[in-house]
């Protein structure tokens, strides 16, 4: 049953508030966003999980943010909104729930309490700049996925200079989130004052009634309407109900990244580093000497360097398991040996001894995860994974989150998952399969198009007449790329499936045209962005990082080129697993696996163009597979449906018009 098939009750009040908004920001009715928001009011009064694919410039996040104020205040009901990036989730908290508040002002009893909630490494730790824990943490490996790096404030500050300015700062903020810092600090600086949730002293920490990520989980446990991230949400479905707070209904925007996210939440590691920081730990914190525990992380080290990198289908070697089992008693001895003694649990506790019995848990915890028939039952993919340091490492991963997420974040309250990208193919079935939701009557699926007018704004060129690509950039692409530059002027952005294959790309049309082209690793990705959106001729040339969440209206960005079909590699080790259970269960482990996750990539990048209703411009997929292979048009229904061309010559004349037209006002 499509959203098209029912109404909500409640829908006078919802275009009402609507409208108010858009009234607020001067912007004009538009039908998909009132029929999302109808249909989002619908979900969180019936429960049933809704899936809607929402287009650049449609205004999904008021359409999700209205009908959840009105049902959070009215009802009663808790609301969790989950976005995938820390920007979203600041835009969401700071600009748009703001204005949906005051809009609605007027229709609520009492006015919609918000609060945002991250993890608590996102938070200084008063205790740490006290001088309660030792000044480096050192687990990394062990740690929640650091946040994104900031750059400094100044290119000359040292270290020293940044931790100086955060304890400044830290007498300073009411909210302790590392994003109220301007400028900001890098990582290894952030590390210097801040914890993780496993080292956090809890209850027993002398500055808790002080605590900056305690207050943001007060404020949320009170608040109507949650505003959070995937990392976050992926941590509750992995089996931690008591990250989030107890909630009705849960919205997740940016959903593509939902599955991705949560299986990153999911994954744990063993190395030998991670491992001797914890004896390290234990012996300075704890006053315990581990003999057996630096025995087996001295056969560990052995037994990585004779394990080849990949994947392990059949779980650990006979001789990996057995030093597995040694390094889970040497850690459940060292947790016996490091527990507080009697009388000893009255006072704060050492920092240092809590971070060391937390690292000695989650290796614990992991060495069981190894040791279980997880692998051989085909819940979890394990593989020895080589750094560029030379290091190995073992890592398991959840095979499929589809039944953790039905599980621990679907069940038994309502859903709203959007983004601009969910059907792949045109369907929305391998979407929602992935996130637990089989069968076309366990959900309800809305299509809201993207204000834009495709077919004339923008051309979508494949270069049929290319050879199929090769693990480096053809001579044939080189200069297909070049020609396409030089007509465009520059104003493009690249999208390459490696950074070798940027670099090269980037050298090659620099010096064939003349023209200034930036390439990702040459300064920040912030700072890259903002030097190309500000030249007509500039042109920015990257890998994955640049395929999501780029936006540069108007005519700076007047041809993105994508030198190939973004298929996964046929060797990362998730890939190849699952493509296993496609083959056991009688389906095509290329079209089941490699083909939908190009389709979702390819769709992201492609919308890098049209990102307002007066941009004009080329998307160039510089891979004739897009228009020879057998899975080409599943692929193509994946895309906006821009006019198509395989004509170079047409492509080059239409970008030499783009070049000289004036500037765009961009919207």
């Amino acid at each position: 049953m499509t959203g098209a098939d029912r109404v909500v009750t409640d829908v006078g009040q919802v275009d009402a508030a609507l409208d108010a908004v858009v009234a607020a920001l001067g912007g004009a009715r538009r039908e998909g966003q009132h029929a999302m928001a109808r249909e989002v009011a619908n979900a969180l009064e019936d429960g049933v999980p809704l899936l809607v694919e929402a287009g650049t410039g449609t205004g999904k996040s008021f359409a999700y943010l209205v009908p959840a104020v009105l049902g959070a205040v009215t009802r009663g009901e808790r609301v969790v909104v989950s976005t995938a990036t820390l920007a979203l989730q600041r835009q969401i908290l700071v600009k748009d729930l703001p204005l949906v508040a005051d809009a609605l002002e007027p229709l609520l009893p009492r006015p919609v309490e918000a609060a945002v909630l991250k993890g608590w490494h996102n938070y200084l730790c008063r205790q740490k700049i006290a001088g309660g824990y030792p000044e480096e943490s050192g687990g990394g490996l062990f740690d929640l996925p650091a946040p994104v790096e900031h750059p400094a404030g100044d290119v000359d500050e040292t270290l020293g200079d940044q931790v100086v300015r955060l304890r400044t700062w830290a007498e300073e903020t009411s909210t302790g989130d590392r994003d109220d810092l301007v400028p900001g600090v890098t990582d290894r600086a952030w590390r210097q004052v801040s914890v993780t949730k496993m080292d956090c002293l809890g209850a027993r920490c002398p500055m808790l009634a002080e605590c900056f990520p305690e207050r943001a989980k007060v404020a949320a446990h009170e608040a109507d309407l949650v505003v959070t991230n995937h990392a976050m949400v992926g941590i509750a479905a992995s089996g931690s109900p008591g990250v989030l707070p107890e909630h009705d209904a849960l919205i997740v925007d940016e959903a593509h990244e939902l599955v991705a996210r949560s299986r990153a939440a999911a994954t744990a590691e063993l190395s030998v580093g991670a491992l001797l920081r914890t004896t390290s730990l234990v012996r300075r914190h704890g006053g315990v000497v581990l003999p057996e525990l630096d025995e087996a992380i001295e056969r560990l080290a052995v037994g990585l360097t004779g394990t080849s990198p990949g994947r392990l289908p059949d779980g650990l070697t006979p001789e990996l398991a057995e030093i597995v089992t040694l390094l889970g008693a040497a850690c459940r001895e060292g947790l016996t040996a490091t527990k507080p003694g009697p009388g000893q649990g009255s006072g704060p506790p050492d920092g240092g001894l809590v971070m060391a019995r937390s690292a000695l848990t989650i290796a614990l915890e992991i060495t069981d995860r190894l040791l279980s028939d997880s692998v051989a039952n085909r819940r979890d993919v394990l593989w020895c994974e080589e750094y560029r340091d030379g290091t190995r490492r073992l890592r398991i991963a959840p095979l499929e989150v589809a039944g953790l997420l039905a599980e621990n974040l679907f069940a038994e309250r309502a859903a709203v998952l959007t983004s601009a990208t969910l059907r792949i193919g045109g369907s929305f079935a391998t979407t929602a399969g992935e996130v637990g939701l089989f069968g076309d009557d366990t959900y309800r699926a809305l299509e809201v198009p993207a204000p834009f007018d495709y077919a004339s704004q923008a051309i979508r060129y494949v270069a049929a007449h290319l050879p199929p690509p090769g693990r480096t950039p053809g001579e044939e692409m080189l200069a297909e790329l070049t020609e396409l530059v030089v007509a465009s002027r520059g104003g493009v952005l690249g999208l390459f499936s490696s950074r070798h294959a940027a670099e090269v790309a980037a050298e090659r049309v620099r010096a064939a045209s003349g023209l200034p082209v930036l390439c990702q690793g040459d300064d920040s990705l912030p700072a890259l962005v903002a030097a190309f959106r500000e030249g007509h001729e500039v042109s920015l040339f990257g890998t994955l990082s640049l395929w999501q969440g780029v936006d540069v209206p108007g005519s700076t960005s007047r041809l993105v080129v994508i030198d190939r079909i973004p298929f996964p590699r046929p060797d990362d080790p998730v890939i190849q697993a699952l493509g296993d259970v496609a083959r056991s269960r009688g389906r095509n482990e290329f079209m089941s696996v490699s083909v939908p996750h190009a389709a979702l990539l390819l769709a992201q990048g492609v919308g890098r163009l049209v990102r307002s209703t007066q941009d004009r411009g080329v998307v160039a997929v510089l891979d004739s597979r897009l228009a020879t292979a057998r899975y080409g048009s599943f692929l193509r229904a994946s895309l906006p449906p821009m006019w198509p061309t395989t004509d170079p010559t047409v492509v080059r004349s239409a970008l030499a018009r783009l070049a000289v037209l004036p500037s765009r006002i961009e919207e």
